[in-house]
């Protein structure tokens, strides 16, 4: 039996083009940062070699560790000195990336509906952020962090989509199995591979991320209305 339902953020709880949003958020970064010396073109390929870090986590640190290490051995180990910076940017300037994102207040409605029948959720999201800036992307979607049993960021996360056991270590956490999940999202890599552990997935398509072209059609899959149909039959 199902009782927590695991969403997404980007392009699930809080539309977006993810290349837009990228584009917008490394252009606001750069300025931020060019004072201090950051030359843009190798701050943003320092910070995609450093979400790649990330990605390739095994669990022997937390992905802030790993995305740190990997700038720190770009810059020196005088950057991580810089990370002030950053904080404030996510405190501050990060919020202009919020006009490329769109908003469907179908999104909260679906969340606090869950909760009102009993449902636990929790912000699946892949944590390649600090807790700060996916605070501030939660509150985007017209939600609050306190809404998520569970919101997964850079310093408490120590695995990253679609690695099966970024999903295994959300289950850990909150104590349950498989079976009794389910995983909201919209990138059929990423999301997709919460099935590979036996977490039953559906797949909101309005921002859908399926670059391989692969079949849905045998997924429970939709837009909001649909995913509000299919929950309303969960026990």
């Amino acid at each position: 039996m199902i009782t927590t339902v695991l969403f997404d953020l980007d392009g699930t709880l809080l539309p977006m083009d993810q290349d837009a949003f990228t584009r917008a958020y490394f252009k606001l970064l750069a300025a931020k940062l060019a004072p201090h010396g950051y030359e843009p073109k190798e701050l943003v390929e320092s910070i995609w070699s450093g979400t790649e870090a990330m990605v390739r986590n095994d669990g022997t640190r937390t992905n802030e560790e790993a995305f740190w290490d990997k700038f720190a051995s770009i810059y020196g180990e005088k950057s991580r000195a810089d990370e002030p910076l950053f904080e404030d940017f996510y405190a501050n300037e990060f919020s202009g990336a919020q006009s490329v994102c769109g908003y469907d207040p179908r999104a909260a409605e679906i969340v606090h509906s869950l909760q009102g029948r009993g449902f636990r959720v929790a912000l699946a999201t892949n944590p390649i952020f600090p807790r700060i800036a996916t605070e501030s992307r939660i509150r985007w979607a017209g939600l609050e962090p306190s809404d998520f049993a569970l919101v997964t960021t850079y310093e408490n996360a120590t695995y990253c989509k679609p690695n099966p056991d970024y999903y295994r270590e959300i289950l850990e956490k909150l104590g349950l199995k498989a079976e009794e999940c389910l995983m909201v999202g919209n990138d059929v890599a990423e999301d997709g591979a919460a099935q590979k552990l036996g977490i039953p997935v559906f797949f909101l398509t309005p921002c859908l991320i399926n670059p391989q072209g692969k079949d849905i059609s045998m997924f429970p899959h939709g837009g909001f209305d649909e995913l509000a149909a299919y929950l309303e039959q969960l026990n």
